[in-house]
């Protein structure tokens, strides 16, 4: 074993340099494989030999076979260092040649972290190997999901924007794209960006589906919650939402779906009861605290339907209306609307009266202009990127081969349906 290693990390140290080099030693490290993992436990000796930044290839390959045999928790904290080093200095052409096992080592970093309770150190290793591995930023890869539920345990929600706020197009797997969705509309959560939450939540719901999976049924949970919050009610499901979806979410959320009909009555008290009997189900959904920012929500909710009523009137009639216990906590809660421009009002300090205004935008100022003209750009962008989806699926061998069975089907179903005597 020693004098085969030997020989293996003298072929890694003197094949890396060209292109040319590192596809003959790709091919001498394939047929080595087995024989790496089966002394996956002799390896770390070796791994010090190597330089990341230089024989990347090698370094993986030794890495990942390493990783895959059994490794104590003292092992997992001594290696963590240096799978992040590697990460960090990896050269992209030479992981790009087995993104399989990059990915691998990757996600053995994920689980190191988690098992050490540390993922507070997975969150920029991660989003570097992210970036490394990605085609690009429109694509998503298996590591997206890893990253986000990395900053979700250490709380670094901020963090997660970086890679949230790119445009996904490319997605390799259908599992990737709900966990990122999942995963994205939390983050959201957690920063009180309902709006966006929601559109997070809303691509798992609405997303193709056969079957019913799990991450499905907890994102519409959180729909619901946030859709309650954000919008006061919740929307019925789009055209496009698959048939799996429309027929079965429902079942499996009645809890919830109870909690919006509760909800649509304006009435605190009950809906406060309903709450507090449905109690261990929220906490056991880890959506209690969301649930309560529900109830605090409708407070919001039925002050802004006495805009829609009322011009002006007393802080004390606003309390009654909403069920506050006083004029001075109607008083907050306008005043936390006003700021957040929710509605339109004034105060009266000297007699405690509020008067209700209509919107004062005017849409004519620079900022309005602006904010108009970079939507028009973005949907411009993204109507032309449709298009050039669209072309390539129209020119996709398999989708026209599929396109002409169909017709030809038709065609024949048509022939036969026609009358004979016309024949």
């Amino acid at each position: 074993m020693e004098s085969s290693m030997e020989a293996l990390v003298a072929h890694i140290q003197g094949l890396s340099s060209t292109p040319e080099e590192v596809a003959h030693l790709h091919s001498i490290l394939k047929q080595s494989e087995e024989s790496l993992r089966a002394h996956s436990s002799r390896l770390a000796p070796f791994l010090h030999q190597l330089d990341p930044s230089v024989h990347t290839l090698g370094y993986l390959y030794l890495l990942e076979a390493y990783l895959s045999g059994p490794i104590s928790r003292q092992q997992a904290a001594d290696l963590l260092s240096s799978v992040v080093d590697f990460i960090n200095s990896c050269l992209v052409e030479q992981i790009c040649l087995v993104p399989d096992k990059f990915t691998s080592v990757c996600r053995s970093l994920k689980d190191q972290v988690m098992q050490l309770q540390v993922p507070m150190r997975g969150v920029a290793p991660l989003r570097t190997a992210i970036r490394k591995i990605q085609s690009s930023s429109e694509h998503l890869t298996t590591l997206h999901s890893d990253f986000l539920l990395l900053c979700l345990l250490s709380k670094s929600y901020k963090a997660g924007l970086s890679i949230l706020e790119d445009d996904i197009y490319e997605v390799d797997q259908p599992r990737d794209l709900f966990l990122y969705c999942y995963y994205g509309g939390i983050i959201y959560i957690g920063l009180k960006r309902f709006r966006k939450a929601l559109e997070c939540l809303h691509n798992v719901v609405t997303a193709p589906m056969t079957t019913l999976n799990a991450i499905a049924v907890e994102a519409y949970k959180k729909y619901i919650l946030v859709s309650l919050i954000l919008n006061g009610q919740v929307l019925a499901f789009p055209k496009y939402t698959s048939s799996t979806a429309q027929r079965n979410l429902k079942n499996h959320t009645q809890t919830y779906n109870d909690l919006s009909t509760c909800y649509a009555t304006g009435k605190y008290s009950e809906l406060e009861a309903f709450i507090q009997s449905n109690v261990e189900k929220f906490q056991s959904d880890n959506n209690l605290g969301l649930v309560k920012q529900v109830l605090s929500s409708l407070y919001k909710r039925n002050i802004q339907r006495l805009t829609q009523t009322y011009l002006t009137l007393s802080l004390q009639d606003i309390a009654n209306a909403v069920q506050l216990r006083t004029p001075k906590e109607a008083e907050m809660h306008v005043l936390r609307m006003i700021q957040d421009g929710e509605i339109y009002a004034t105060i009266n300090q000297k007699d405690g009266m509020v008067s209700f205004h209509e919107d004062p935008e005017q849409y004519k100022s620079c900022e309005m202009i602006e904010h108009i003209d970079t939507s028009i750009q973005r949907l411009m962008a993204l109507s032309k990127k449709l298009g050039s989806i669209d072309e390539q699926i129209s020119c996709d061998p398999a989708y026209v081969t599929k396109v002409g069975r169909e017709r030809a089907r038709f065609d024949f179903d048509d022939f036969d349906s026609v009358p004979h005597k016309f024949l």
